[in-house]
């Protein structure tokens, strides 16, 4: 699991997505001649820090997104949120700024919500939960596992692809943005109509650990249904593990292609977690193996 343990260690909140899409890059241009297609990679600053990677010719395409959520420092050691973390005092954050490396502690709550360390820190630095990483048989548990795991899985997937898209985008813990660009050259240079979103959702009454990868038939925005249909006829014919959620809440990439120009269906298949946007973030290894073959038979598929 070196490549997840790789992943996990990268910093990367919304709007600083740099240093993970390099990696990506240079990890794909490195990998790929191993792979059973070799990609045609799309990156540069005409993407910002996204990546796309085009394979034979694609009918569906996987989005899994590069940014984490975390903080941006304000005045008088104030913090920000970026995206939704939770805001536990006590909680360790990690950064850099022109001064130098940064570890401190979170104060307060969600009305007021400062830092410890001991030296003002540069208005606008990005700070991140520490990383803690902890694996045995059963579970993987860390911070940002959300959307590293949807990383990962997009990876696997690129070793057996035949054709397809495999994109990775920003934005996505902070509002979205990346999205609109990306459809629109996906659809104006090799043209799909149907999407996946790799990422990782939620443990609840109804999705537990164990269960199988997580087919989504709403969060707070609804896939069409035949499409939905045809995801979990094909999921059943799979035999892989996996169990279907049903939320009023929450979203994904998947909103920004269901509010697109373009007549794309979509469903978010990810696995689950506990202990969401702290810096435990906790998965069942059997459910990510599961998220990883559900991805690889379907892309076969659809």
């Amino acid at each position: 699991m070196k490549l997840l343990f790789d992943l996990l260690n990268k910093r990367s909140v919304s709007g600083d997505e740099a240093e993970i899409s390099a990696f990506i890059v240079n990890y794909v241009t490195k990998r790929s001649l191993g792979w059973k297609v070799q990609p045609v990679i799309f990156s540069g600053e005409e993407f910002h820090d996204c990546v796309l990677l085009k394979f034979g010719i694609p009918k569906t395409a996987v989005f899994a997104h590069l940014d984490t959520i975390g903080f941006m420092t304000r005045y008088q050691n104030q913090l920000v949120a970026v995206g939704g973390p939770e805001i536990i005092a006590g909680t360790k954050l990690v950064g850099k700024d022109n001064k130098g490396e940064i570890s401190c502690k979170v104060l307060g709550d969600e009305d007021s919500c400062f830092h410890d360390f001991p030296r003002g820190i540069e208005a606008g630095t990005r700070l991140s939960f520490e990383q803690t990483i902890r694996l045995d048989d059963e579970y993987i548990q860390a911070a940002y596992l959300d959307n590293r795991l949807g990383i990962y899985n997009a990876l696997k997937l690129c070793e057996t692809i035949d054709n397809g898209w495999v994109i990775f985008s920003t934005y996505e813990e902070h509002g979205g943005g990346s999205m609109p660009f990306l459809l629109k050259f996906i659809q104006e240079n090799a043209p799909i109509r149907q999407a996946l979103i790799s990422d990782i959702t939620w443990i609840t009454e109804g999705v537990q650990h164990h269960n199988g990868v997580v087919i989504s038939i709403r969060d707070k925005f609804i896939p069409r249904r035949v499409f939905m249909d045809k995801i979990i006829d094909l999921a059943e014919k799979s035999g892989i593990p996996f169990q279907v959620e049903v939320e009023a809440h929450g979203g994904s990439d998947g909103r920004e292609v269901q509010f697109s120009p373009y007549a794309i269906d979509w469903c978010f298949i990810g696995a689950a977690e506990d202990h969401v946007h702290t810096p435990d973030e906790k998965v069942s290894l059997a459910d990510l193996d599961s998220m990883i073959r559900m991805y690889r038979f379907l892309l076969k598929e659809l």
